[in-house]
Protein backbone atom coordinates (compact mmCIF):
# COMPACT_ATOMS: atom_id res chain seq x y z
CA UNK A 1 0.00 0.00 0.00
CA UNK A 2 0.93 3.95 -0.43
CA UNK A 3 1.76 5.71 2.60
CA UNK A 4 3.11 8.97 4.28
CA UNK A 5 6.21 7.63 6.42
CA UNK A 6 9.11 9.29 7.66
CA UNK A 7 12.03 7.12 8.97
CA UNK A 8 13.93 9.77 11.31
CA UNK A 9 12.48 12.49 13.18
CA UNK A 10 12.73 16.01 12.26
CA UNK A 11 11.18 18.89 9.88
CA UNK A 12 7.85 18.74 7.21
CA UNK A 13 10.53 17.27 4.86
CA UNK A 14 11.11 13.97 6.36
CA UNK A 15 7.45 12.88 5.67
CA UNK A 16 8.10 10.48 2.21
CA UNK A 17 5.06 9.21 0.07
CA UNK A 18 6.00 5.46 -0.69
CA UNK A 19 4.78 1.81 -0.44
CA UNK A 20 4.80 0.35 2.84
CA UNK A 21 3.52 -3.16 3.77
CA UNK A 22 -0.34 -3.40 4.19
CA UNK A 23 -1.38 -4.51 7.95
CA UNK A 24 -3.76 -7.78 8.29
CA UNK A 25 -6.52 -7.88 10.14
CA UNK A 26 -5.91 -10.07 13.06
CA UNK A 27 -8.28 -11.98 15.11
CA UNK A 28 -11.05 -9.27 16.43
CA UNK A 29 -9.91 -6.92 13.97
CA UNK A 30 -11.00 -5.07 11.45
CA UNK A 31 -9.00 -4.23 8.15
CA UNK A 32 -10.45 -0.49 6.87
CA UNK A 33 -9.96 0.86 3.81
CA UNK A 34 -8.99 4.50 4.34
CA UNK A 35 -10.87 7.47 2.56
CA UNK A 36 -9.91 10.45 4.36
CA UNK A 37 -7.72 11.11 7.71
CA UNK A 38 -7.43 14.51 9.29
CA UNK A 39 -4.53 15.89 11.01
CA UNK A 40 -3.98 17.05 14.44
CA UNK A 41 -0.70 18.60 16.21
CA UNK A 42 -0.08 15.35 18.19
CA UNK A 43 1.10 13.94 14.57
CA UNK A 44 3.94 16.85 14.24
CA UNK A 45 4.83 16.30 17.53
CA UNK A 46 5.55 12.65 16.61
CA UNK A 47 7.40 13.53 13.69
CA UNK A 48 9.61 15.94 16.04
CA UNK A 49 10.39 13.03 18.12
CA UNK A 50 8.05 12.31 20.62
CA UNK A 51 8.34 9.98 23.29
CA UNK A 52 7.01 6.64 22.15
CA UNK A 53 6.96 6.63 18.51
CA UNK A 54 8.69 3.71 16.47
CA UNK A 55 10.57 4.10 13.45
CA UNK A 56 9.28 3.82 10.94
CA UNK A 57 6.53 5.23 11.71
CA UNK A 58 3.07 6.25 9.91
CA UNK A 59 0.54 9.10 11.99
CA UNK A 60 -2.97 9.70 11.48
CA UNK A 61 -5.56 9.08 14.37
CA UNK A 62 -8.80 10.76 12.74
CA UNK A 63 -9.65 8.01 10.11
CA UNK A 64 -13.12 7.69 8.47
CA UNK A 65 -13.38 5.02 6.16
CA UNK A 66 -14.73 1.58 4.17
CA UNK A 67 -14.75 -1.93 6.00
CA UNK A 68 -12.16 -4.05 3.39
CA UNK A 69 -11.84 -7.10 6.07
CA UNK A 70 -12.71 -8.53 8.89
CA UNK A 71 -10.63 -10.98 11.18
CA UNK A 72 -12.06 -13.99 13.41
CA UNK A 73 -14.51 -13.12 15.75
CA UNK A 74 -15.76 -10.28 14.25
CA UNK A 75 -19.43 -9.70 14.29
CA UNK A 76 -22.04 -7.07 13.28
CA UNK A 77 -20.07 -5.28 10.86
CA UNK A 78 -19.28 -6.55 7.47
CA UNK A 79 -17.46 -5.82 4.19
CA UNK A 80 -18.20 -2.22 2.62
CA UNK A 81 -20.08 -0.24 5.79
CA UNK A 82 -18.90 3.30 6.00
CA UNK A 83 -17.20 3.32 9.30
CA UNK A 84 -15.37 6.29 11.44
CA UNK A 85 -12.33 5.18 14.09
CA UNK A 86 -12.67 5.76 17.89
CA UNK A 87 -8.80 7.05 18.59
CA UNK A 88 -8.87 6.05 21.80
CA UNK A 89 -7.12 1.81 22.15
CA UNK A 90 -7.67 0.48 25.64
CA UNK A 91 -6.96 -3.19 26.96
CA UNK A 92 -10.56 -2.99 27.80
CA UNK A 93 -10.18 -5.60 30.81
CA UNK A 94 -8.79 -3.08 33.50
CA UNK A 95 -11.00 -1.28 36.34
CA UNK A 96 -10.64 1.58 34.64
CA UNK A 97 -11.83 -0.14 31.36
CA UNK A 98 -14.82 -1.70 32.68
CA UNK A 99 -15.78 1.11 34.78
CA UNK A 100 -15.84 3.16 31.38
CA UNK A 101 -12.84 5.25 32.29
CA UNK A 102 -10.98 3.64 29.18
CA UNK A 103 -9.47 6.84 28.72
CA UNK A 104 -7.69 6.26 31.98
CA UNK A 105 -6.34 2.64 31.13
CA UNK A 106 -2.85 2.44 32.15
CA UNK A 107 -2.39 0.76 28.20
CA UNK A 108 -4.15 3.67 26.78
CA UNK A 109 -2.91 4.91 22.90
CA UNK A 110 -3.78 7.18 20.29
CA UNK A 111 -3.87 5.39 16.67
CA UNK A 112 -1.60 6.54 14.96
CA UNK A 113 0.80 7.17 17.97
CA UNK A 114 2.43 3.92 19.26
CA UNK A 115 1.14 2.05 16.53
CA UNK A 116 0.71 2.56 12.66
CA UNK A 117 -1.88 5.32 11.80
CA UNK A 118 -4.25 6.92 8.99
CA UNK A 119 -1.63 8.46 6.61
CA UNK A 120 -1.87 5.68 4.36
CA UNK A 121 -4.62 3.01 2.44
CA UNK A 122 -5.12 0.93 4.88
CA UNK A 123 -5.73 0.63 9.19
CA UNK A 124 -6.19 -2.96 11.21
CA UNK A 125 -7.63 -1.58 14.24
CA UNK A 126 -9.82 -3.52 17.26
CA UNK A 127 -13.40 -4.44 16.41
CA UNK A 128 -14.40 -1.66 19.10
CA UNK A 129 -12.81 1.01 17.86
CA UNK A 130 -14.66 0.90 14.85
CA UNK A 131 -18.59 2.87 14.29
CA UNK A 132 -20.89 3.56 12.16
CA UNK A 133 -19.78 6.93 9.50
CA UNK A 134 -22.52 9.57 10.02
CA UNK A 135 -24.73 9.44 7.38
CA UNK A 136 -25.19 12.91 6.66
CA UNK A 137 -21.18 13.40 6.29
CA UNK A 138 -18.56 12.75 3.86
CA UNK A 139 -15.86 10.96 4.14
CA UNK A 140 -13.45 14.21 4.98
CA UNK A 141 -16.30 15.79 6.87
CA UNK A 142 -16.14 12.23 9.14
CA UNK A 143 -12.49 12.21 9.91
CA UNK A 144 -12.03 15.91 11.26
CA UNK A 145 -14.29 15.06 13.98
CA UNK A 146 -13.63 12.29 16.06
CA UNK A 147 -10.71 13.01 18.33
CA UNK A 148 -11.42 17.01 18.87
CA UNK A 149 -15.07 16.25 19.14
CA UNK A 150 -14.65 13.78 21.55
CA UNK A 151 -11.76 15.97 23.83
CA UNK A 152 -13.59 18.74 23.67
CA UNK A 153 -16.89 16.80 25.22
CA UNK A 154 -14.56 15.74 27.98
CA UNK A 155 -13.07 18.88 28.92
CA UNK A 156 -16.67 21.03 29.14
CA UNK A 157 -19.03 18.33 30.43
CA UNK A 158 -17.13 15.52 32.01
CA UNK A 159 -14.14 18.10 33.77
CA UNK A 160 -15.63 21.42 33.79
CA UNK A 161 -19.29 20.46 34.54
CA UNK A 162 -20.05 23.46 32.38
CA UNK A 163 -24.13 24.77 32.83
CA UNK A 164 -26.19 27.32 30.70
CA UNK A 165 -25.05 30.28 33.68
CA UNK A 166 -21.31 29.84 32.09
CA UNK A 167 -19.02 32.24 30.83
CA UNK A 168 -16.87 29.82 28.45
CA UNK A 169 -13.46 31.20 27.18
CA UNK A 170 -12.10 29.42 24.09
CA UNK A 171 -8.48 29.76 23.53
CA UNK A 172 -7.71 29.51 19.67
CA UNK A 173 -11.14 29.22 18.25
CA UNK A 174 -9.91 28.15 14.63
CA UNK A 175 -7.93 25.08 16.39
CA UNK A 176 -9.80 21.56 15.89
CA UNK A 177 -10.52 21.61 19.72
CA UNK A 178 -11.64 25.10 19.39
CA UNK A 179 -14.20 24.71 17.12
CA UNK A 180 -15.58 21.74 18.51
CA UNK A 181 -15.65 23.56 22.21
CA UNK A 182 -17.65 26.26 20.99
CA UNK A 183 -20.32 24.55 19.54
CA UNK A 184 -20.48 22.41 22.73
CA UNK A 185 -20.48 24.84 25.14
CA UNK A 186 -23.51 26.71 22.90
CA UNK A 187 -25.35 23.17 23.04
CA UNK A 188 -25.39 23.69 27.26
CA UNK A 189 -26.45 27.08 26.91
CA UNK A 190 -23.19 29.08 27.55
CA UNK A 191 -22.36 32.66 26.65
CA UNK A 192 -18.93 31.80 24.36
CA UNK A 193 -16.16 34.06 24.03
CA UNK A 194 -12.94 32.74 21.97
CA UNK A 195 -9.75 34.36 20.79
CA UNK A 196 -9.05 34.05 17.19
CA UNK A 197 -5.62 35.12 15.03
CA UNK A 198 -7.32 37.11 11.94
CA UNK A 199 -10.14 38.83 11.09
CA UNK A 200 -11.13 36.33 8.82
CA UNK A 201 -11.25 34.04 11.63
CA UNK A 202 -13.64 36.27 13.48
CA UNK A 203 -16.43 35.65 11.39
CA UNK A 204 -16.25 32.00 10.91
CA UNK A 205 -15.92 32.28 15.08
CA UNK A 206 -19.50 33.97 14.68
CA UNK A 207 -20.93 31.81 12.24
CA UNK A 208 -20.25 28.77 14.47
CA UNK A 209 -21.94 30.17 17.82
CA UNK A 210 -19.58 32.23 19.10
CA UNK A 211 -21.26 35.17 21.02
CA UNK A 212 -17.90 37.30 21.41
CA UNK A 213 -14.67 36.78 19.09
CA UNK A 214 -11.23 38.84 20.09
CA UNK A 215 -8.60 38.57 17.76
CA UNK A 216 -5.36 38.74 19.17
CA UNK A 217 -3.42 39.55 17.39
CA UNK A 218 -4.38 42.77 17.43
CA UNK A 219 -5.97 43.25 20.64
CA UNK A 220 -5.21 42.58 24.18
CA UNK A 221 -7.28 39.29 24.87
CA UNK A 222 -7.08 40.05 28.60
CA UNK A 223 -8.34 43.14 28.83
CA UNK A 224 -11.46 42.45 26.11
CA UNK A 225 -12.49 39.76 28.12
CA UNK A 226 -12.88 41.82 31.24
CA UNK A 227 -14.43 44.22 29.07
CA UNK A 228 -17.09 41.65 28.09
CA UNK A 229 -17.12 40.65 31.26
CA UNK A 230 -17.97 43.69 33.48
CA UNK A 231 -14.52 42.76 35.06
CA UNK A 232 -16.13 39.15 36.77
CA UNK A 233 -13.74 37.34 34.36
CA UNK A 234 -15.14 33.57 33.10
CA UNK A 235 -16.25 30.23 34.69
CA UNK A 236 -14.39 28.23 32.40
CA UNK A 237 -11.07 28.22 30.12
CA UNK A 238 -10.71 25.96 27.44
CA UNK A 239 -7.27 25.61 26.69
CA UNK A 240 -4.42 23.40 24.59
CA UNK A 241 -1.69 26.04 24.02
CA UNK A 242 0.03 26.16 27.55
CA UNK A 243 2.69 28.82 28.66
CA UNK A 244 1.69 31.62 26.21
CA UNK A 245 -1.52 32.30 27.39
CA UNK A 246 -1.59 30.52 30.98
CA UNK A 247 -0.80 33.53 33.27
CA UNK A 248 -3.77 35.65 31.79
CA UNK A 249 -6.17 32.60 31.52
CA UNK A 250 -5.46 32.23 35.33
CA UNK A 251 -6.21 35.92 36.32
CA UNK A 252 -9.48 36.11 33.66
CA UNK A 253 -11.33 33.06 35.86
CA UNK A 254 -14.00 34.14 38.61
CA UNK A 255 -14.25 33.26 41.82
CA UNK A 256 -14.72 29.40 41.04
CA UNK A 257 -13.57 29.41 37.73
CA UNK A 258 -12.45 26.04 35.91
CA UNK A 259 -9.00 26.18 34.12
CA UNK A 260 -9.03 22.39 31.36
CA UNK A 261 -6.16 22.60 29.63
CA UNK A 262 -5.84 19.00 27.29
CA UNK A 263 -2.34 20.16 25.40
CA UNK A 264 0.76 22.20 25.34
CA UNK A 265 1.31 23.95 21.71
CA UNK A 266 3.44 26.71 23.07
CA UNK A 267 5.52 24.95 25.41
CA UNK A 268 5.56 22.11 28.67
CA UNK A 269 6.22 24.33 31.25
CA UNK A 270 4.26 27.17 32.99
CA UNK A 271 4.05 28.96 36.22
CA UNK A 272 1.41 30.02 38.12
CA UNK A 273 0.63 32.77 41.11
CA UNK A 274 -0.94 30.55 44.00
CA UNK A 275 -2.39 33.14 45.30
CA UNK A 276 -5.00 33.52 42.87
CA UNK A 277 -5.61 29.85 42.82
CA UNK A 278 -6.63 29.60 46.70
CA UNK A 279 -7.99 33.26 47.08
CA UNK A 280 -10.51 32.49 43.98
CA UNK A 281 -11.47 28.68 44.97
CA UNK A 282 -10.08 28.01 41.14
CA UNK A 283 -9.51 24.28 39.58
CA UNK A 284 -7.04 23.17 37.56
CA UNK A 285 -7.80 20.46 35.37
CA UNK A 286 -5.93 18.29 33.35
CA UNK A 287 -7.97 16.18 30.36
CA UNK A 288 -6.87 13.72 28.36
CA UNK A 289 -8.97 12.67 25.43
CA UNK A 290 -12.37 11.16 26.60
CA UNK A 291 -14.43 7.72 27.12
CA UNK A 292 -15.66 6.22 24.14
CA UNK A 293 -19.16 6.23 25.38
CA UNK A 294 -18.91 9.97 25.45
CA UNK A 295 -18.06 9.69 21.60
CA UNK A 296 -21.56 7.74 21.18
CA UNK A 297 -23.16 11.12 22.55
CA UNK A 298 -20.97 13.48 20.18
CA UNK A 299 -22.02 11.44 17.18
CA UNK A 300 -26.01 11.61 17.96
CA UNK A 301 -25.37 15.52 18.32
CA UNK A 302 -23.51 15.24 14.63
CA UNK A 303 -26.60 12.67 13.58
CA UNK A 304 -28.86 15.26 14.65
CA UNK A 305 -26.97 18.43 12.63
CA UNK A 306 -26.92 20.43 16.17
CA UNK A 307 -22.96 19.73 16.35
CA UNK A 308 -20.94 20.42 12.66
CA UNK A 309 -17.59 19.39 11.71
CA UNK A 310 -15.74 22.31 9.92
CA UNK A 311 -12.69 21.41 7.54
CA UNK A 312 -10.53 23.87 6.89
CA UNK A 313 -8.87 22.58 3.73
CA UNK A 314 -8.48 18.76 1.90
CA UNK A 315 -5.24 18.04 0.52
CA UNK A 316 -4.30 14.36 -1.47
CA UNK A 317 -2.46 11.60 0.82
CA UNK A 318 0.97 12.24 -0.77
CA UNK A 319 0.68 16.52 0.00
CA UNK A 320 0.68 15.65 3.60
CA UNK A 321 4.05 17.81 4.36
CA UNK A 322 2.22 20.64 3.03
CA UNK A 323 -0.46 19.72 4.55
CA UNK A 324 1.07 19.74 8.22
CA UNK A 325 3.08 22.92 7.28
CA UNK A 326 -0.80 24.83 6.73
CA UNK A 327 -1.19 23.48 10.71
CA UNK A 328 2.13 25.20 11.40
CA UNK A 329 1.69 28.59 10.46
CA UNK A 330 -1.92 28.80 12.17
CA UNK A 331 -3.96 29.29 8.40
CA UNK A 332 -6.52 27.08 9.08
CA UNK A 333 -9.57 27.71 10.82
CA UNK A 334 -11.31 24.05 11.49
CA UNK A 335 -9.56 20.75 10.54
CA UNK A 336 -7.11 19.78 7.82
CA UNK A 337 -7.87 16.86 6.28
CA UNK A 338 -6.16 14.47 3.76
CA UNK A 339 -8.01 12.75 1.26
CA UNK A 340 -6.56 9.08 0.67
Amino acid sequence: MKGVVFHEFGGVEKLKFEDFPEPKAGVGEILVRIKACALNHLDIWERQGLPGVNLPHISGSDIAGVVEECGASVEGIKKGDEVILSPGISCMKCSRCLNGDDNQCSQYNIIGYRNNGGYAEYIAVPQVNVLPKPTRLSFEEAASMPLVFLTAWHMLVNRAGVKPSDIVLVQAGGSGVGIAAIQIAKIFGAFVITTVGSDEKMQKAKGIGADEVINYQRQDFEGEVKKITGKQGVDIVIEHIGPEIWDQSIRLLATNGRLVTCGATSGPSASIDLRYVFSRHLSILGSYMGRKNELLEVLRFIESGRLKPVVHKVFELKDAATAQQEMLDRKNFGKIVLKV
